[in-house]
């Protein structure tokens, strides 16, 4: 396995979920991280965490994926301090509202179209150039086990998924013939706050997602990622999915 260590990973969606899981467990191992998120105390509340724990830099930017033009100002400000990062984690995304299609919210759509399609572009379209000049780097695409089977009420969500997987195998077709390499991690049920703003909000409807089973956990997924960007440089995972035990699809679970 190599080492992370004094590379700088950028992680979207960082204060929260696997972004934030995933932000600790690369500082603890000694690599250097630039994470982004909407919300200014919150970045600032765990850049400060990170340092003080692990003594490693840590570069807060504050805007949203889904603007192009923010995309663009972070990665002018990388290239003014003369730093490329070595990973990639396209981990912002969301699932907002779970409607039928006719009924269906279309800010809701909206959202999660622009953040995990759209997002994941713009941010890979500002990075990857820094990684092809230099012809060494690492891209994680956070997909979901939604967007390899279509589940009721699921529509645009699996939409969004189903296009994380065709991007991320069309960055590894377009990638042949450098040394830079591309995996989708793709999990299934996680209990984060994901299922809150699924839920707008509602706490208790979002808990009863993760009854009766052990669902995967941030780190889990932290650990997942860690293992795929620690793989020898000549070992490139293209795909992972991971579901809990208790899961075995979107539609078989061992539920007690």
């Amino acid at each position: 396995m190599s080492s992370i260590r004094g590379k700088w990973a950028l992680i979207t969606g960082a204060t929260s979920g696997f972004g934030k899981a995933t932000a600790d467990l690369f500082a603890r191992n000694g690599c250097n991280v630039i994470i982004t998120a909407r919300t200014a105390e919150k970045l600032e509340a765990l850049s400060n965490v990170l340092i003080e724990k692990y003594g490693v830099h840590v570069l807060p930017y504050c805007f949203d994926v889904r603007k192009l033009n923010m995309c663009v100002e972070m990665a002018n400000d990388l290239n003014s301090r003369e730093i490329v990062p070595d990973i990639l984690i396209n981990n912002a995304g969301l699932a907002s509202g779970k409607n039928k299609i006719h009924e269906g919210l279309i800010s809701d759509w909206e959202a999660m179209i622009d953040t995990n399609v759209k997002g994941l572009l713009y941010m890979t379209r500002t990075i990857l150039p820094m990684m092809v000049e230099r012809n060494e780097g690492h891209i994680i695409n956070i997909g979901s086990t939604a967007g390899h089977l279509v589940y009721p009420e699921g529509n645009v969500y699996n939409a969004s998924k189903f296009a994380v997987k065709a991007l991320n195998e069309a960055i590894n077709l377009d990638l042949v013939g450098t040394n830079i390499r591309c995996c989708s991690v793709d999990p299934g049920a996680a209990e984060t706050n994901f299922s809150v703003v699924r839920f707008h909000g509602d706490e208790e409807k979002a808990k009863k997602v993760y009854e009766g089973y052990k669902p995967l956990q941030a780190e889990d997924v932290a650990d997942i990622i860690y293992y795929v960007v620690s793989a020898p440089a000549h070992v490139n995972i293209t795909s992972l999915v991971v579901y809990p035990t208790a899961q075995r699809s979107v539609y078989v679970w061992d539920k007690k």
